[in-house]
Order: structure tokens, then sequence, then C-alpha cells
């Protein structure tokens, strides 16, 4: 069954939201993530539905169909594949691969996501440490834990992130953080949690808990 683009977007943002969580996702998690209202997440939720590919209860929220997930995974793989291609094929910068694979994901092809993960040599994680599905649609539980909920004083090296976002990325390469970056947390602040944390054993900086919750560290 063909879907649009906007109800892929949908399907991967019921997917990345219901990761962590056996609960269905709200309407307001779902209006947040795609920046639409909350009628326009209802109406597209029953297009879903009636497709068969999204389970919704307009009191509990929405979840995936056996259907649903299979494309949303779909639709992940080929982001992520395509991640790898520009970053490492085509040496995009990390900052810039997302908004691209953002447009290449929807390209529909039934060997296109085989034959570029062959190509690549069947990468497992892509430019940002995220997990890249396999073609029976596995996907690797990530090891590394967030920056948030290390200890003070420990050394640790920077395994992915949370937020692909090219506003964090562009963050990231200002401060010099990438996959394989060290960072130290030397204090966290009582006021707001924010943190004081060490890059790379030379810079010192003072960043915020949101910051500690997008990295991924090991």
């Amino acid at each position: 069954m063909t879907s649009t683009l906007s109800e892929e977007n949908y399907l991967k943002a019921i997917f990345h939201s219901s990761r962590n969580s056996k609960e269905k996702v709200s309407i307001t998690t779902l209006a947040a993530s795609l920046e639409n209202t909350a009628a326009s997440v209802i109406s597209m939720l029953r297009k879903l539905t009636a497709k068969e590919l999204v389970d919704y209860d307009k009191k509990k929220g929405a979840s995936l169909t056996t259907a649903g997930e299979k494309a949303a995974i779909d639709i992940v793989r080929k982001h992520r594949l395509w991640e790898v291609l520009l970053a490492e094929k085509l040496e995009f910068s990390w900052e810039e691969i997302h908004d691209i694979a953002e447009q290449l994901e929807h390209v529909h092809h039934p060997e296109l996501a085989d034959r570029l993960d062959k190509f690549l040599g069947f990468p497992q994680f892509d430019p940002h440490g995220h997990p890249i599905p396999d073609i029976k649609g596995n996907i690797s539980k990530v090891s590394g834990k967030l920056l948030a909920d290390s200890a003070i004083g420990i050394e640790l090296e920077v395994v992915g992130v949370k937020d692909s976002s090219s506003m964090f990325l562009n963050y990231l390469k200002q401060l010099n953080i990438k996959i394989g970056s060290k960072l130290m947390v030397e204090q966290i602040i009582d006021f707001d949690q924010s943190a004081v944390i060490k890059i790379n054993n030379s810079s010192i900086i003072s960043v915020s808990r949101k910051f500690l919750e997008s990295i991924l560290t090991t």
C-alpha cells in the first residue's frame, strides 16, 4: 500500500516516540514532534487507521500496527543508510546529512535499501550513532548512556546523539564535539541541573540539561 510523504513522516514520528515505551503515543506528543496542530494530527491518524497502519484511540493516542511498524522501519533504514552514504562517500558534514536524508528517505524502489546497504558494507550505525535496521528489520540496541547519567569526574567517549537536528549538530561542531570526542562532567549546578563539562581534556564550558540529555556516551 502506497503512503504519501506526510503519512510516512507520521509513521516515523510514532515509531521514534514509542521506541522506549509500550504506551500509545499521545496526540500532544505527536503534534509537538511534527510541529502540527492537534486537529491535523487526529485527521491524519484516522487516515492511517483506515489504511491499517495505525491503531488510534482518541483517549490513549496512537501505536503502529505490524504493517505500520514495518513501513516505519523501512523509512528509518533508508534514512540512516543515506546518511552513511552522504557522510562517507559524498563527504557531507554530519550537521548537513540529516536534512538531506529526510528528503531521500521517501524515494521508493524495492531494491534501493538493500543495494545501498551492500554498497556501504552493511554498516550497523549511522554517522550520528543511531543503529541501522538490517534487511529483516532487526535493530541493534545502543549501548551508550546519556551524558546526563554520567558520574562527575569520569572521562567518557561520545558514541551518538539523540538530537539530530541541524541546529544541535552545528552547535556541537562549534564546540568541536563529534563521535569519538572525550567529555567529562566536572560539576552539576543544583539550581537548574545544568553542568560544567570538559571537552577533549582542554576547553571547559557550561551546558544545559537538555544538552546532557542529547549526548550518548560510553
